[in-house]
């Protein structure tokens, strides 16, 4: 077991299988030693897990545990992608968009779920440049949608 795979049992994370993207596009994209990670949603066990605006229906907690189940599906797509999470050099740049309010202004706050576990998962590896912006709206009104670029030890 590597030290990845201990982290995530630690934190009681199994991770599912991949699933297919919804729509006409790949869930990642390789180039070089760099992965660029389609935008992934709050999903568990097939269903939206985190649904609505944040500062109306959803709460930061809502939002921030929306987020943390968008990083768990992004690391499905890393391995997916690379066959071992342990070959993950860095977490590069995550992108953070939230449904939210107008006068709602706790994006990052909302994101941090997706930061956070990043660490905890891959220690500094695990910290990343990021953007956490708001949305009118996102894909079947989702909270909260997350991508990323990593880099990877070896060519994809």
């Amino acid at each position: 077991m590597t030290e990845i795979e201990r982290r995530l049992a630690a934190l009681n994370i199994v991770l599912p299988e991949a699933t297919l993207p919804a729509a006409n596009y790949l869930p990642y994209v390789a180039s070089g030693n760099l992965l660029y990670l389609s935008g992934q949603l709050p999903m568990k066990d097939g269903k939206l897990a985190c649904v609505g605006k944040l500062g109306d229906e959803l709460t930061i907690e809502a939002g921030y545990a929306g987020a943390r189940l968008c990083a768990i599906n992004l690391m499905v797509q890393i391995k997916a992608a690379i066959g071992d999470l342990a070959r993950v050099r860095r977490i590069v740049r995550l992108g953070g968009f939230v449904n939210s309010l107008p006068s709602f202004v706790d994006q990052p706050k909302v994101i941090n779920g997706a930061s956070d576990l990043f660490v905890e998962v891959f220690g500094d590896a695990g910290r990343h440049a990021r953007s956490a912006v708001a949305c009118p709206s996102l894909p079947f009104g989702a909270g909260v949608e997350v991508d990323a670029i990593v880099e990877v030890d070896g060519h994809l």
